[in-house]
């Protein structure tokens, strides 16, 4: 009987998700160096998948106890863009199901762009409710950067279209109607605040691209409106721009009357 080849062990394996499967049984005694090979990816993939398991449930604990405590609709909110010298800051709560997952989600920072990408669009097909808000640069200057980032957290919340009945807020703290608590580095231990964190960051990076566009000079699809040096250099030589925040140093020591106006 001729034996199945290795490309043909590789599509079988892919299917495989239980160490208990008699088939794995059957390739540790095949003596193929490719097929120990093969075997050898499958369980490193395994052991891979179970770390990220248990991170996700780890991840999990702070809806599971308030789940236990009744509450149905727990809202994680996240804000993205408070450092950068351009650009709105931007808010997202989402509202997950309970049986959600998503192996791998972590504070958007800690993934790459095209796993940002990918986790944002399976956030916003899977939630229950997700809703973003953006506080322009205009109005982050009549408030301040900490009133407007809890206005764009507040945005976000009361106007998603399922009333949520308990937040999970990064690191802030809000006056709310709703019951809540605040987590320190939130966005690393709750999935829904890993998950706002990650729809809020892509909804601002991608506006960051947009505006780009239309300022080219100041490279804000690479630095997202933070003050890297290629975006000081455009503000020496060509000034500020609409969406630049006027009350953040240093853009303060480059504003000149003209550019009021």
């Amino acid at each position: 009987m001729k034996r199945p080849s290795i490309a043909q062990i590789e599509e079988r394996l892919a299917e495989i998700s239980e160490e208990t499967d008699p088939y794995l049984l059957e390739l540790e005694k095949d003596e193929r160096i490719g097929v120990q090979k093969s075997l050898g990816k499958w369980k490193k993939r395994r052991e891979e998948g179970k770390l990220l398991e248990g991170k996700f449930l780890e991840m999990t604990q702070y809806e599971r106890k308030f789940w236990t405590q009744g509450f149905d609709y727990i809202a994680g909110v996240d804000e993205v863009g408070r450092g950068p010298l351009a650009g709105p800051v931007v808010a997202a709560a989402v509202i997950l199901p309970r049986d959600f997952f998503l192996a791998g989600i972590d504070d958007s920072k800690k993934l790459s762009e095209k796993k940002r990408l990918e986790f944002d669009e399976f956030i916003r097909r899977e939630a229950i409710s997700y809703n973003i808000a953006m506080i322009q640069a205009e109005e982050i200057d009549e408030m301040n950067i900490f009133q407007a980032t809890k206005k764009a957290m507040k945005s976000a919340i009361a106007t998603l279209h399922t009333s949520p009945d308990f937040l999970l807020i990064d690191a802030m703290k809000l006056e709310s109607p709703y019951p809540s608590q605040s987590i320190i580095k939130g966005d690393a231990k709750s999935v829904s605040i890993a998950a706002a964190s990650i729809v809020a960051k892509t909804a601002r990076d991608q506006l960051m691209k947009e505006i780009a566009r239309e300022y080219p000079a100041y490279g804000f699809e690479h630095n997202m409106g933070y003050g890297t040096k290629e975006h000081l250099l455009a503000i020496q030589q060509y000034g500020i721009t609409k969406y630049h925040r006027k009350s953040f140093a240093p853009i303060k020591e480059f504003i000149e009357p003209n550019l009021f106006s």
